[in-house]
């Protein structure tokens, strides 16, 4: 069983990195919002309750979060274990999860400063009608603001914009780097406690990803 929970700020490569864990140990990698989507398509009790919440547009509470959690790894795909990617976001969501005996065996913490955060996102472009993704620094168009493929102008994504990357990590230095410290106290608690690894995630991908897999290996 190998139940890994991702931390790290937007942009630190916790999507990328759960894609070489959940291919290297055949788990499938969990977000909130997937499990929010396929408990309301499937129509379940949990689903019926989340739906109607969301539909008038109210927030889902901590305590279904953490029943559709244990709903989603009860699934025959989770035999091995998953990979929590975002979630807990807060000290209330970790503690539930742990009152609710969901056993965690590793937190991997990928550490990326602010700065290179924003150099990260802020430099990405978009062609709008296919989706491609270029970065002004590290994998520019060739003529600037133009999409290769078709001529047309490339895009800023709203997302994208330094104010509004600064204000997701105000957000989530606020509330989920505060996970940080819990789990790495939970880590001192002995053998059965979740092992606590910090990587350095301004490293080369493939660093980063043969460090991580070392230490869940280990």
């Amino acid at each position: 069983m190998m139940r890994i929970i991702l931390l790290g700020p937007p942009g630190a490569g916790k999507g990328t990195q759960a894609q070489f864990i959940s291919k290297e140990f055949d788990i499938p990698q969990i977000s909130t919002g997937d499990m929010l989507r396929a408990a309301i398509k499937e129509g379940s009790e949990l689903g019926k309750q989340a739906k109607d919440i969301m539909n008038a547009g109210g927030l889902v509470s901590d305590d279904l979060i953490i029943n559709l959690v244990k709903e989603r790894i009860a699934k025959p795909d989770c035999a091995n274990g998953c990979i929590f990617d975002g979630f807990p976001r807060t000290i209330p969501q970790a503690q539930a999860l742990a009152d609710a005996d969901v056993a965690i065996n590793h937190v991997v913490e990928i550490s990326v400063p602010d700065d290179e955060i924003v150099n990260r996102l802020s430099g990405r472009r978009q062609h709008p009608n296919s989706g491609r993704v270029y970065h002004i620094h590290h994998n520019p168009p060739k003529q600037e603001g133009i999409d290769d493929v078709t001529g047309e102008a490339l895009i800023q994504r709203e997302d994208d914009k330094e104010s509004t990357i600064r204000d997701r990590l105000a957000t989530y230095h606020e509330q989920t780097s505060a996970l940080v410290g819990f789990y790495q106290e939970k880590a001192e608690e002995g053998d059965d406690a979740p092992k606590y690894n910090k990587f350095d995630g301004t490293q080369g991908i493939d660093d980063v990803k043969q460090q991580i897999l070392s230490a869940l290996k280990g």
